[in-house]
């Protein structure tokens, strides 16, 4: 369904001008069309020609203008657009907001946050065509991801599909809806065994469906318009940027470096952290505990110092999971796993749910982080001192085929959700999203390990103020 379009922009600055102009350089990225466009214009500064400038604090403003494949201007909004300001000499880049001005034209605005020469890159997600394709796909197949799970009884198995919704057939369904958070999972009945042999679930299945896909006479068509906050494509507010490949908070908390594990354990202290999620936390986990050696990607995990009285503890969210090999016993919704926990001062509470919700329809996760935000409520009612932090969405490194299911758009949606849910609570954001924006190392849905590093450092400045 991409589009493989000619798409033009111009770069120009809109703020005031007194006659000087900085010197800037402007890269443009197509996802879908795969080539690099890159323009620098040079102009004079006070009568003489310069390589690098100081940025003044004044934020600073792209225009963006799309085009059609035939090279007419597109009047209508709702592309996906991705843009960062970056130096790679510098190891510095702060993420940009896109403005969508639902004409066919985009503002992305930067912060100038260093002294020197910078690089605007724009990158082009999704066209607006592409996104009515994949807000069809959650609306309408949200059966389109299978799950199977295997059920058991002595030496007889037998597998059967399960998903949070299953359509209504002649076979019977086992209903394994958690009682206490109401979240739903549901599966097919084995054909010989019982409901209760239910024993581990193995493996998703990926249905594409082609008959969704755009033809050359609906590509031209005009695009089905989708409620959309403005910025369509990007949040307001930055979290912060990188000055030397190091994480510079914009924020408020200083974010310190703990660049050895005798400061991680200094800092950590008498703390016991837990921490509940999806692989991306998984990562934090592992960083820590540089010794762990399991092939088991699931967990639960746990490290304890006894001398210095650390407590780190890493346990998978409830379904829906793509992870193989995942038994019953370790299906743990996270409401339920802080609901038993006692908080407090040395407490820290970590999660991160995102990364299995993009084929669903976005009322599942909402549900979902309903029930946490109860959960985290509950928790600080009981022990208002404890420690709550967030590890947002970040960007993936997709194919177009794996775009289908788990685009960034997809992502896009669910951070906003997020954020959402929980703004106006005492927790503590780690803002994934804008760290993987602005580096540049490539997207990855498991970011590497200098984008890792600088996160860890941001928790660990949340739990040890200096």
């Amino acid at each position: 369904f991409y589009c493989r379009a000619w798409y033009k922009w111009m770069a120009d600055w809109l703020a005031g001008s007194d006659g000087v102009e900085e010197t800037y350089g402007v890269s443009w990225f197509s996802r879908q069309a795969g080539n690099w466009l890159s323009w620098l214009r040079r102009e004079q500064t006070g009568g003489d020609d310069t390589d690098s400038i100081a940025w003044p604090e004044s934020p600073r403003r792209v225009m963006i203008k799309m085009y059609d494949f035939q090279g007419n201007p597109k009047k209508s909004g709702g592309d996906v657009l991705l843009a960062r300001l970056h130096n790679r000499a510098l190891e510095a880049g702060v993420a940009g907001r896109v403005v969508d001005h639902l004409n066919g034209s985009y503002s992305a605005v930067f912060p100038l946050l260093w002294e020197g020469s910078a690089q605007v890159e724009v990158t082009l997600v999704h066209s607006s065509e592409a996104v009515t394709v994949l807000h069809r796909l959650n609306r309408e197949h949200p059966e389109r991801v299978l799950f199977k799970s295997l059920f058991r009884s002595g030496s007889i198995s037998e597998t059967a599909s399960c998903n949070v919704c299953l359509r209504q057939t002649n076979q019977p369904q086992c209903n394994y809806t958690d009682l206490r958070t109401g979240e739903p999972w549901f599966c097919y009945k084995p054909k010989k065994l019982s409901w209760s042999t239910a024993e581990e679930k193995l493996h998703l299945v990926l249905h594409p469906f082609p008959s969704l896909a755009f033809n050359s006479k609906q590509s031209q068509s005009s695009p089905e318009r989708l409620p959309c906050e403005a910025p369509c494509s990007g949040k307001s507010g930055l979290s912060g940027y990188y000055f030397h490949g190091v994480w510079r908070s914009l924020g408020g908390t200083k974010v310190y470096q703990f660049n050895n594990s005798s400061a991680i354990s200094q800092c950590l202290k008498g703390k016991a952290v837990h921490m509940y999620g999806d692989s991306t936390l998984r990562q934090w986990f592992e960083y820590l505990d540089i010794n762990r050696n399991s092939p088991k990607k699931t967990g639960p995990y746990m490290i304890w110092d006894n001398a210095k009285n650390i407590l780190v503890t890493y346990r998978v969210h409830g379904p829906p999971l793509s992870f193989i090999y995942v038994p019953t016993s370790e299906l743990r919704y996270i409401s339920n796993e802080i609901d038993g926990l006692v908080g407090g001062t040395n407490t820290v509470v970590v999660f991160s749910i995102w990364a299995h919700f993009s084929p669903f329809p976005i009322e599942l996760y909402i549900r979902r982080l309903q029930s946490i935000r109860r959960a985290v409520i509950r928790l600080l009612n009981r022990a208002p001192d404890t420690l709550v932090v967030i590890r947002t969405a970040n960007l993936r490194g997709l194919t177009p085929s794996v775009s289908l299911n788990y685009s960034d758009w997809y992502t896009l949606q669910l951070d906003k959700v997020l954020r959402a849910v929980f703004k106006g609570l005492n927790v503590r954001l780690v803002d994934a999203w804008e760290m993987t924006l602005a580096h540049h190392l490539p997207h990855n849905i498991h970011p590497g390990h200098p984008i890792v590093k600088n996160m860890i450092d941001i928790i660990l400045s949340y739990i040890c103020t200096k």
